[in-house]
């Protein structure tokens, strides 16, 4: 095909040339449009149940440590009576960023529910798990933003074990955040 191109007229060449780009451009966003979530840019629950499947088969084979941690928004109902639609959209992005802001490249983050998400830790053992719970609830307290409308999280955190499936994974991390809004809320349970 390159062959083909290089014996055109330069100026139809170029047209062609520009076309590809902007095809492959198209391509580039229409993706990018199909793994995030709008509201907050980051992953959505498609791509990260896609991600969870290969990182519970390498966590299988590899025998790596894989954790997870599932958090939800404390009181996001009352949240978003009391400052309506726009500012709860405008807090989930904000504590979007700030969750971005303290995991790895190589972690997977991403709004599961309405409140809800989802941080996939690959080669990460259980204490390594919970420390970054301790760094995303510090870093929730200090954002000046979230600190002001008063929004907290709760959460639940787990370690992958050799005989799970996702969905009992998933299931131990998801009692754990129960237990954590049973208990208070505004904090981290690990259940191993």
């Amino acid at each position: 095909m390159k062959k083909r191109l290089v014996s055109l007229d330069p100026k139809l060449r170029g047209k062609i040339d520009s076309l590809f780009k902007s095809i492959d451009e198209s391509f580039s966003l229409i993706y990018d449009l199909a793994i995030h979530d709008e509201k907050t840019g980051l992953y959505n629950h498609k791509f990260f149940e896609t991600e969870l499947e290969m990182e519970i088969e390498k966590a299988k084979r590899d025998q790596q440590k894989l954790s997870l941690i599932i958090t939800d928004i404390d009181f996001f109902k009352k949240i978003n009576d009391k400052y309506g639609h726009i500012k709860a959209d405008e807090l989930l992005a904000q504590l979007a960023k700030v969750l971005q802001k303290q995991v790895r490249k190589s972690d997977v983050i991403a709004r599961f529910g309405g409140e809800e998400f989802f941080i996939l830790l690959p080669e990460t053992n259980f204490e390594k798990a919970k420390r970054l719970s301790s760094r995303l609830k510090n870093a929730i307290h200090s954002d000046n933003f979230l600190k002001k409308h008063g929004l907290t999280v709760s959460g639940g955190i787990t370690q992958f074990r050799k005989n799970d499936s996702k969905k009992s994974f998933k299931s131990r991390a998801d009692k754990a955040l129960y237990e954590a809004k049973k208990n208070g809320r505004d904090r981290f349970v690990a259940v191993k």
